[in-house]
């Protein structure tokens, strides 16, 4: 899998939950797959930055806007084979230790 963008200091997203909460995410990587072309994007809540445990990744697919101005929409990944191929790429920035290396 070939990275197309891979951010350290991306930008940050507030994602609203079916709930309605509220919560700031850091942008740490941005990838387009190039068998399908889906755009995946992976994030840290803000919320754990300074922990010591480190920060759960998580990560959606998302349609390219086609301008600047427009906001990116967060799309579930549903499928199995989909998730595997993105946590094999965000496992490829994760070193033994459990930190982000980008």
């Amino acid at each position: 899998m070939e990275k197309q963008n891979a951010m350290s200091e991306g930008e940050e997203f507030a994602y609203v939950d079916d709930q309605g909460n509220e919560e700031l995410f850091q942008e740490v990587l941005r990838f387009q797959n190039p068998e399908n072309g889906k755009w995946y994007i992976c994030l840290y809540p803000k919320s754990q930055e300074e922990s010591e445990d480190g920060a759960q990744l998580v990560a959606f697919a998302f349609n390219e806007p086609e301008n600047e101005d427009e906001d990116i929409e967060f799309l579930p990944i549903e499928d199995d084979k989909e998730w595997e191929m993105v946590q094999e790429v965000m496992n490829t920035f994760i070193n033994d230790d459990g930190n982000l290396n980008l």
